[in-house]
């Protein structure tokens, strides 16, 4: 079976991307944004966790059940965030 061989600079341009990133999350923290901030702070988050599982655990040249099963686990990450959004949603915020 033929491995594909990544460069080391790939990797250490990845890792100074996701310190790149972390800073930009952390200032990004300390401005007011209103409601962007957890829009903001999400699509960083999302950004980072992509580059870690494309390069750093080869997905972006594994096989096919690779693809699948991120596939999958994405779906399931999606159900746990519509079901915890149903019920915050859904209940009857009281002041006393």
């Amino acid at each position: 079976m033929a491995e594909h061989i990544v460069p080391l600079r790939v990797y250490y341009g990845i890792y100074l991307a996701l310190i790149v990133l972390t800073g930009v999350t952390v200032t990004v923290a300390l401005v007011d944004l209103g409601l962007l901030n957890p829009v903001v702070a999400m699509t960083i988050a999302i950004l980072k966790a992509l580059l870690v599982v494309l390069f750093f655990m080869h997905a972006r040249h594994g096989p096919k059940l690779v693809w699948v099963v991120a596939a999958a686990a994405l779906f399931w990450l999606g159900i746990l965030f519509v079901l915890t959004l149903s019920d915050y949603l859904t209940r009857g915020w009281s002041s006393y």
